[in-house]
């Protein structure tokens, strides 16, 4: 019962928060560096709200992994949760994310005005999208921003492995960087679906590069083993958590 109380209250305080920056901040569109620093201060935000009112924090491992110079994130995708936290990790990220977030009234004049990269779910708009998030990526990394996509497009359940979309191999052969693999275990926390979110502990860790020069097969295929392998192991560190959590609730309700 204080699961589903706490989950509704960090809803409720979620929305709030949200629909006060946009509302509050409108000024702040007046260019992108003052938008950014609106994003910043949501995003922190949301992640004071998960440590207070859920009792979910996070650890960041790997962070040695991640290249001096240009490069960019192939995340692993479980949960809403990653799709935020690259705004506090990261200076100034640049989400590949759906087209239809930026229909969104205010919010979506946020992600036009950080410049997100927008792609569709319409294959007969392929095409251009794909034109387009070339153009886009590499004005990111002209201006040192890291852009950000997940590989499977759509959440997938914790301990099993989702489907990977050729895009991303699209963007590693026509940037030609280090692209960086990141494992993690949000979705035991914070599920796909339900509403019910759990306490505890988020790890992310961020792997060892991929470095640019291999053919899209294999690219694919090396990507796809470090995110499936490193987030199934911090799957099950993550689960030992939950279970003793389960445990000790059972014990002293």
């Amino acid at each position: 019962m204080m699961r589903t109380l706490r989950s509704l209250l960090f809803d409720g305080l979620l929305y709030s928060w949200t629909a006060f920056c946009v509302i509050v901040f409108i000024p702040t569109l007046i260019s992108r560096r003052t938008a950014l620093w609106t994003n910043n201060l949501w995003a922190a935000g949301v992640f004071w709200l998960c440590k207070h009112v859920l009792g979910l924090n996070y650890e960041i491992k790997g962070r040695e992994n991640l290249p001096q110079g240009p490069y960019f994130i192939a995340s692993k995708h479980q949960s809403a949760w990653e799709t935020m936290i690259y705004h506090v990790l990261l200076t100034d990220a640049i989400y590949v994310l759906k087209k239809e977030l930026m229909w969104i009234p205010l919010f979506g004049w946020f992600l036009k005005r950080l410049d997100m990269i927008p792609v569709s779910r319409s294959k007969k708009k392929a095409l251009q999208d794909l034109r387009q998030m070339l153009q886009a990526s590499d004005d990111a990394v002209q201006e040192n921003r890291t852009i950000v996509i997940f590989p499977e497009g759509t959440r997938s359940k914790p301990g099993f492995p989702g489907t990977y979309h050729a895009g991303v191999a699209v963007l590693y052969s026509h940037l030609s960087i280090p692209v960086v693999p990141v494992a993690l275990n949000s979705g035991l926390f914070w599920p796909r679906k339900g509403l019910i979110k759990k306490p505890g502990l988020v790890t992310l860790e961020f792997l060892k590069p991929i470095q640019p020069g291999l053919s899209k097969q294999a690219f694919m295929a090396l990507l796809e083993e470090r995110i499936e392998e490193g987030s199934l192991k911090l799957y099950k560190k993550g689960l030992v958590h939950v279970e003793n959590a389960e445990e000790d609730h059972a014990t002293h309700p």
